[in-house]
This record gives structure tokens, sequence and C-alpha cells, in this order.
């Protein structure tokens, strides 16, 4: 029977953490095999305030997915996300020593490493550098550069930057979870991968996803990341105003807003009301579904307003930038009825829900397929996919080495020192492929890891 390749997405959420466990069947499908949630209570606004309670709901979140898969996890793919996530665009270039040679791999290494340089303000670290499009000599427009001639190698790049120390405070959860970091992804790019289609990215989508306590935004066209951005209000905020507006406690706040909240008040008469259950013997409290709906409205509003002020700082509005595919939302705030009509009326934009189940081998949890997991499916996938490519990297090395029948390797591996041993059996040296090259994630990835080790 063919091993499998598992892999653990974990989603360091402001309202819940949640911990996958799955590999890919036959078909490519992702195949769960164990899930575990946990209510999240040190994470605010997508940042760590309270190491203490995060490490507690990392233990027990991976705890139940390993009692429902029966593995045991040792390392992770953790999301990055928060109010302190910020994107830039910067232009850089570098002049190649020799124009006759063809560029190659170590080249943009060169070019983005330049870029990682860039003067940050204090206390904020460069994440994610992504190339956008290349410019060769006086070629423009060049999307691959591999193998080309040119002298000067020039990009366009879009520049992911987060504060240190929250980027920090996540790694000290995982590590003191006893949990070993594999990779770090930023959260809009992780559900991206879950929810959208190639197509999609093509054309030009904008991903919403709206979080418990933020809301991500990532813009791809021409199947390229060209814009990300982090609001700092989510569902949470939604359920405070309820809580205030109708002086009820959270608790029931949240259970109205799932139960019956809805994001287009027209839609509810003035006679359609719910009856919450008094505080300690206290009379019940009565509310009107209408002022419920309205209370949403509000808030929802103004979060899609300020996402769409984003789109339109992309350049949706120019030709270049028209995004063919509009909007398409997911995470947990997704969920409230009618915000789909709502966002289409606010942005003139074609929307839909996104949900992760495309990706997802036929009989998996129910659950599963619901917005509120894209961002842990999307991880896991991340997780999988890094493996996957260094497997490739490794299986073509292997087989060169045996190309030419056993009794040639036999001649090739006995060296002259071992002749003079007769009696012994010669033994082959292992030949080592070369090591494949790393992405820019992965590095980064590296140095966080190193970074820690040395902080202890």
């Amino acid at each position: 029977m063919e091993k499998k390749t598992f892999s653990v997405g974990l989603d360091i959420g402001t309202t819940k953490i949640v911990a996958i466990i799955g590999c890919k069947n036959e078909y490519g499908k992702l195949e769960i095999l164990g899930i575990g949630k946990a209510k999240s209570l040190g994470v605010k606004r997508g940042v760590v305030n309270n190491i203490t309670q995060t490490i507690l709901s990392i233990q027990q979140a991976v705890e139940e997915a390993e009692n429902v898969s029966g593995y045991d996890i040792n390392d992770v793919v953790v999301g990055i996300a928060g109010q302190h996530i910020r994107s830039l665009h910067h232009s850089d270039y570098i002049t190649r020593d020799d124009a006759d040679r063809v560029i190659d791999e170590s080249d943009i290494n060169d070019l983005i490493n330049q870029v990682h340089k860039l003067v940050m303000l204090p206390g904020e670290e460069i994440i994610h550098v992504l190339p956008q499009d290349f410019k060769v000599d006086s070629q423009e427009h060049i999307k691959e550069t591999i193998g080309m001639y040119g002298g000067r190698l020039e990009a366009n790049f879009h520049v992911v930057v987060g504060q240190v120390s929250s980027i920090k405070n996540i790694g000290r959860c995982v590590k003191s979870a006893g949990l070993d970091l594999s990779e770090i992804t930023l959260e809009p790019l992780a559900s991206a991968s879950a929810v959208l289609s190639q197509e999609e990215k093509e054309a030009g989508v904008a991903l919403i996803d709206i979080g418990g306590g933020t809301t991500d935004l990532a813009i791809f066209k021409d199947g390229i990341i060209r814009h990300t951005a982090v609001i700092p209000f989510g569902g949470n905020v939604i359920t405070e105003d309820i809580k205030e507006g109708c002086a009820i406690i959270e608790k029931q706040a949240e259970l109205l807003k799932v139960k019956f909240g809805s994001a287009w008040p027209g839609e509810n008469k003035e006679n359609e009301i719910v009856s919450i259950p008094g505080l300690r013997g206290r009379e019940p409290k009565e509310i009107t579904l209408k002022n419920l709906s309205k209370i949403i409205h509000a808030r929802v509003t103004e979060i899609i307003e300020q996402v769409y002020l984003e789109i339109k700082n992309y350049g949706h509005e120019t030709q270049k930038g028209k995004l063919i595919a509009g909007i398409v939302l997911t995470g947990g705030g997704a969920q409230v009825k009618h915000l789909k009509q709502l966002v289409e009326y606010i942005t003139g934009m074609d929307t839909r829900i996104g949900y992760p189940n495309e990706h997802l081998a036929g009989g998996s949890d129910e659950t599963l397929s619901s917005p509120t997991f894209a961002t842990a499916v999307g991880l896991l996938m991340e997780g999988l996919e890094k493996q996957e490519k260094k497997e490739r990297a490794e299986v073509p090395q292997r087989e060169q080495f045996n190309l030419g029948g056993e009794d040639d390797v036999e001649e090739e591996v006995v060296s002259e020192e071992s002749q003079e041993q007769e009696n012994e059996e010669p033994k082959a040296e292992p030949i080592v492929p070369p090591t494949p090259k790393k992405s820019i994630f992965e590095k980064f990835s590296e140095r966080f890891r190193d970074f820690l080790d040395n902080a202890e």
C-alpha cells in the first residue's frame, strides 16, 4: 500500500482555533482525517494578546484532532493575519555581471533578497515578497524570465509587512504548545487556495474573508496576487453591537445573529418578534427582527464599504484592473443571511459565497464545507503542496542515478581505496541529490525558526 503524505493546518483565529489533519486521496482530493476546535480566548483582532490562553487553546485543538485521527501531530502550517498586516508596491532591479548568461533562479533570488533589505518602520518586518511581473532590459510585462538573456532584470513586487512582535508571539505560542512551525502563510492567501478557482484568479477576483476579529482582502488578476489588506473589524463587532443595542448578554447576541440575523432589514416584517429569556428570574425581553436586522445592516455596510475602498484603491475602476469574476465571500461572517445581496448592492459587482468543499473528498463531514473552515482547509492544502514539491524535486534525482543498470552502478561505487580491502564487502557511498531550491516563504520560515531558537 502506498504511503500517504499528511499535513496539518492550524488556524489561530479570534473566535476559534482549528487544527485540521489530512492527506490527498488517489483523485487528488483532500481526505480529512481529523479536526479539532477550541474557543480562542487569547486572540483579539487576529493578534495574540494572551500567550498562556492561546497555548492552551492550541493544545486543546491539536489534542482533539489527534484523538479523532489517531495520528501524532508534530509540525503545523500556521496562518498569519491581524490588523498589523499591511502591503505595499515596490519596484527594484539588478544589473547582471554577465548578460550572455541566461537568467536563472539565482538572479531572481538576488532581486528578491534586495527587496528584503528595504528599510521598514521601526518594529516591522517583511513577511512576503511576491513578484508581479518582470522587465528584462527594455522588454516589459514578462511573467517568466528564467532562460532569457539580458543585462538588467527589473520587477514589480507586492510586499507584505507585519509587526515583528506579533509574528514572534504566534511562533512562541506554537512552539510552547510542543509543535514545530513548518511554514507560515498569509491567511487571505490560504483562504484563496481553498475557495477560488484558477479561472477566477485569471479573470480578476476579490476574496473577502470575514472572520471574527478581522476582515481579510486578497485581490487576484492574471493569476497573480495584486493587493492584500486587513480591515480591523469582523463578526465580533456585529455581535457587540447587537449586545449593546438590545441590552442582552454576548452569548444571546451571538445566537440571535446566527439564527435570526439578516443583513437586509426590508426582509423582516414589524410584527416578527423573538423572545429572549431574562436573567435570574427577570422578565423575558422581546426583540423585533426588523430592529435586529437594522443593527446588523449598519455594521456590515460599514465593513463592506471599507473593503470596497481598498478594492477601489487597487484600481478596480480602471480598464486594466477590472475584476471580471467579481467578489467571493468566505469566513464565518459570510454566513449572515442576505449578505451576498447587500454586497452586490453596495459594490455593483457579481458576488458568490466561497465554500472549500470542491477540494474535499466525497463523504467528508458536511460541517467542513462551511466557509468558516476555508482558512484551515487552505492551510492544509498549502502544507500538502509544499511536501509534494519537496518529493517531486527528490524523485528525478533518485531516478537519474539508477539509469545505468546494477553492474554499472557497482563499478562506479567501488573506489580505489576500497579495492585494497578485498576481504570486506564494498560499500556504496550514498549519492546526495542536489538540494531543491526553496521558495521565499520556506526561506522566511527557516529564518523565523532560527530567530525563535536564538531568542530562547
